[in-house]
């Protein structure tokens, strides 16, 4: 069963940036409402694409240096990672629908 997977400043570059799958990681912060919103979609979504890619989280308070590094101004921010390297990035709150069209179209790519 997939589930959603928190990442750290840590865990990050193994957890995403080497995955063998893309990667779904969405910024997000515990104060945020449209994040805590977004969660139902997010475990969804790592439901129906277990296996093709993964889904992930990164609280931006508690992990400064990846929220930097990818330039996060607002939460939630979600970034798709293909083979190590940013492929979609959109932000702010998005519908299932939204988010299903941007991960087809990185899945196409794979194909």
């Amino acid at each position: 069963m997939g589930h959603l997977l928190r990442l750290t400043d840590t865990s990050f570059e193994l957890q995403a940036l080497e995955c063998d799958r893309p990667v779904l990681v969405e910024f997000w912060a515990s104060w945020c409402p449209p994040c805590k919103m977004m969660e139902p979609t997010l475990a969804e979504l790592a439901v129906e694409y277990e296996g093709r890619l993964k889904v992930c989280k990164i609280n931006t308070d508690q992990n400064p240096h990846t929220t930097m590094h990818y330039k996060v101004q607002g939460v939630p921010t979600f970034i798709v990672f293909q083979a190590g390297e940013l492929s979609e990035r959109r932000v702010g709150a998005q519908s299932k629908g939204q988010l299903v069209s941007m991960l087809n179209k990185v899945l196409d790519r794979e194909r």
